[in-house]
């Protein structure tokens, strides 16, 4: 009381301070004052459309509507969650859920595809990252939230859903049936090319980090500890998930460092995490694989091994989703999920809206059969009366191993040009470094 009585003094002195705390204190007490009356003009239209609409409403769906309202007044990840939705939410990130198989988003008053999830129904009609679903079923999409557009989406394994897709490039939008079905994601799937250790990570929930660590040591018993070239961690088309999964596959592959740090309003609840020691390949290189479906938790990990030199980013931009989302449990009335921070990558960017940039820039293109063989082949042992050379058993035995391994780097090249690039550029980094004799 006293400390506060001087302060006052000291401003009746001065001649400035207590206009101003007086005046701060009106503008909170009409801010207030103002917020109360615009939820009494709201309780005020409720009861207008319950007794004066022309048709009976449902009550709680009008209110239903009115937070989704709200909640998409702010961005379009923040919403309302009914206690339906988010079961269906927590089903997903424990790894199995019945659907499409599509993560979505709202852009301009359409669904937007953020990515198909590998190996299901979205996935094999050849759904895309970045298109539009314009009408779900023949109806148009406009108007609905996202959580009413997913609803739609949803319906009984083995039941058929007609969606109207709107895709860059295409003349006209076209329509794409679909089959609904259980969707089961397997976080993470690896495999040997050659000495080379391929990771794909498809999405990021409860299983992630571990199914991450067990693939590494398959690949290392497979093809060696200390054979393996390096590994590719593919996380195209990876929508993202779960924040501390992020981290946690981040981690693996660091021994120190920041790895992400989340700013919200109150600066004084800022938070940054660092990797503890032990990197689970042993200080391999390592080639991260990005595109435009890559998104949220995905570039956390792209960030953080590109910030801290870790590994080599190879694809294409990014999408650009930089902010975290709190579900906050609203007892047995479902929940409500909230943009509550900004993550940064270690350098203090976000990426917001802006992605995460690849070191090397390589866009995603198939290569047909006629173009690779169209070049004529000529050699020296072509040439009529030209020398032989005789190998040795080892030699021939080596010189067919090469061949071999070329061989499958140019299908490969056919099937999946990004995913042949950084594999190239990781047995590249074996030859400059005397890893390959």
């Amino acid at each position: 009381m006293r400390k506060t009585l001087l302060a006052l003094a000291a401003g009746v002195a001065l001649g400035i301070s207590v206009p101003h705390y007086v005046s701060l204190t009106h503008a909170q007490e009409n801010s207030a004052r103002t917020t109360y009356e615009y939820l009494d003009l709201f309780g005020d239209i409720f009861q207008r459309v319950r007794s004066s609409y022309v048709e009976d409403v449902d009550e709680k769906k009008l209110v239903e509507a009115a937070i989704n309202g709200m909640l998409a007044s702010l961005d379009p990840h923040s919403t309302y969650l009914p206690p339906a939705n988010f079961e269906d939410m927590r089903e997903q990130t424990r790894g199995e859920f019945g659907g499409l198989g599509i993560e979505v988003t709202m852009e301009n008053g359409f669904v937007k595809v953020v990515a198909p999830i590998d190996e299901t129904p979205a996935a094999r009609a050849g759904i895309e990252a970045g298109d539009f679903i314009t009408h779900i079923d023949g109806e148009s999409v406009l108007g609905l939230t996202l959580s009413d557009a997913v609803d739609k989406m949803r319906g009984p394994v083995g039941s058929e859903i007609t969606i109207t897709i709107g895709r860059e490039g295409a003349e006209e939008p076209f329509d794409v049936t679909i089959v609904r079905d259980t969707i089961r994601i397997r976080a993470v799937r690896a495999r040997a090319e050659g000495d080379i250790g391929v990771i794909r990570i498809t999405t990021f929930n409860e299983q992630t980090s571990d199914n991450l660590r067990e693939s590494i040591a398959e690949l290392q018993e497979e093809i060696g500890a200390d054979k393996i070239t390096g590994y590719v961690i593919d996380l195209r088309n990876n929508p993202g998930g779960l924040l501390t999964q992020a981290i946690e596959v981040s981690d693996a592959f660091l021994d120190e460092g920041e790895i992400v740090s989340t700013r919200g309003r109150d600066l004084d609840q800022a938070e940054r995490v660092n990797a503890q020691p032990g990197d689970v390949t042993g200080g391999k290189p390592i080639v991260v694989l990005i595109n435009e479906g890559s998104a949220s938790a995905s570039e956390i990990v792209a960030g953080a091994l590109q910030d801290q030199r870790r590994a080599i980013i190879v694809g294409a931009k990014s999408f650009g989703k930089g902010s975290v989302q709190t579900i906050m449990r609203l007892g047995d009335k479902g929940a409500v999920k909230l943009t509550t921070a900004r993550y940064y990558t270690p350098s203090g960017r976000s990426i917001q809206a802006l992605g995460i940039e690849p070191d090397i820039l390589v866009e995603e293109r198939k290569i047909a059969a006629d173009e690779q063989s169209s070049r004529p082949l000529r050699s020296e042992a072509e040439l009529r009366g030209s020398l032989s050379n005789e190998l040795s058993e080892d030699e021939r035995k080596l010189l067919e191993e090469e061949r071999s391994r070329h061989e499958a780097t140019a299908k490969l090249r056919a099937d999946d040009f990004q995913l042949a690039y950084a594999i190239d550029l990781l047995n590249g980094l074996a030859i400059y470094e005397g890893g390959r004799n």
